[in-house]
């Protein structure tokens, strides 16, 4: 059974059933459970059930026990908006005043939901018809949100209005895996923007590393963290974009979020933070969270917490005092030496080290390999920074300072 003919059995009265049974998805009992259940029901069915049930716990890493409630594709999972950011994106729906949102090319209809449950009226639009199916089982608690199976422009081109509001996720997988040319795109990056003729308020979610020289002048860029991973970069026009054009930062972590506004021309490059004036052997190094890299913003950080750049290009900053906020993560240095994989050895050997972490920017190694070659022996764990200070490689031994929760 093809996936789209299991995911028409799951939407059935039978399908529906089955999986209102099914405990929660767990490796250790999931060939058990699919012996027994084939006993006394369909197998094709069973098959599709639990795989829904093994996507479903997958889902909750970015959509919480929420995703219980949901079902899924791999693809449309692994394109699926963090429930944390789905309701970033709404609010700035709602403040602006939009009343009516099209989410065009709503995959699974995660936005959607965020939009739908502030109130606002959905339009969700999903070319393929099986996912477009899951869309509408998903928006099903909501009377103010509907689905169309179509072509997210054509819908636009037919209804969008200058008062709504939309909100378009293009695909960026084709047949041959990952994209990273807007232009490739599906839509294409140049025509989902071409919907500002219809309405200012447009939101896009891009690829992280989308190039700025692809951002058009009236853009507010912003690059996204949940966690430390950097998962989008949200362009955002017209009464979306209040603070106007410009790139920014937005951390999102356990204890709340964060935006750290980095420039007023989303084009212009990424700004050089000043360089140390002498080696780093005492104080702290931080490490910017990868959205305020991707957003240009290490010279604002290091503006806001009197940091240094440790090397011309590299993304670590040297400061008097650990920064403890949403921004970056602080290394107390301990010790520094320059960098040679027998002096880092001899290093581990004195210090009883069997346990390294390696971090390393600027330096051309590969930490797995790196820590194989090391034969680390020993009671101690370490954390040892590779990069470059004022050019030249070197070893930081550093310990990891805890943030506030705040």
């Amino acid at each position: 059974m093809t996936e789209n003919a299991g995911l028409r059995r799951l939407l059935t009265s039978e399908g529906q059933a089955l999986l209102s049974v099914l405990p929660p998805y767990d490796p250790a009992i999931a060939m058990r459970l699919n012996e027994e259940l084939r006993k006394v029901a369909d197998p094709e069915l069973v098959a599709a059930a639990l795989t829904q049930q093994h996507l479903r716990q997958r889902a909750e890493a970015k959509l919480g026990e929420f995703a219980r409630t949901l079902l899924f594709t791999e693809a449309g999972l692994q394109q699926a908006t963090r429930l944390e950011v789905a309701a970033q994106h709404a609010r700035r729906y709602r403040d602006a005043g939009i009343e009516r949102v099209y989410d065009l090319g709503c995959g699974l209809g995660i936005d959607s939901l965020a939009l739908a449950a502030l109130g606002l009226g959905v339009t969700a639009v999903e070319a393929d018809e099986a996912t477009a199916a899951l869309a509408t089982y998903n928006l099903r608690t909501f009377e103010n949100a509907r689905v169309i199976h179509g072509d997210a422009l054509e819908v636009a081109a037919g209804a969008l209005g200058q008062g709504d509001g939309a909100y378009a996720d293009p695909a960026r997988r084709t047949s041959t895996g990952r994209t990273f040319d807007p232009a490739a795109y599906s839509p294409p990056l140049g025509m989902v923007l071409d919907l500002r003729e219809r309405t200012p308020a447009l939101g896009v979610k891009a690829a992280p590393g989308i190039g700025y020289e692809h951002l058009p002048e009236d853009v507010h860029a912003q690059w996204v963290s949940v966690g430390g991973s950097v998962v989008e970069a949200g362009l955002w026009f017209g009464p979306l974009a209040p603070g106007g054009p410009g790139r920014s930062a937005l951390v999102i972590g356990p204890h709340g979020h964060a935006d750290l506004a980095v420039t007023v021309d989303p084009r212009s490059p990424a700004a050089a933070a000043p360089v140390v004036e002498e080696d780093v052997s005492e104080g702290y190094l931080v490490e910017p969270d990868g959205a305020v890299i991707r957003a240009g913003g290490v010279a604002a950080l290091a503006a806001l917490i009197g940091g240094r750049s440790v090397s011309e290009g590299i993304a670590y900053l040297a400061a008097d005092e650990p920064h403890r906020g949403p921004f970056g993560e602080s290394f107390e240095v301990l010790e520094a030496f320059p960098y040679s994989r027998a002096r880092l050895s001899a290093w581990c050997r004195r210090e009883g080290i069997g346990a390294l972490e390696i971090k390393k920017r600027g330096v051309d190694v590969v930490p797995d390999q790196l820590r194989k070659a090391l034969r680390l022996r020993g009671p101690n764990a370490a954390t040892v920074i590779l990069t470059r200070v004022r050019g030249r490689h070197h070893a930081i031994v550093a310990r990891r300072v805890v943030p506030n929760p705040s």
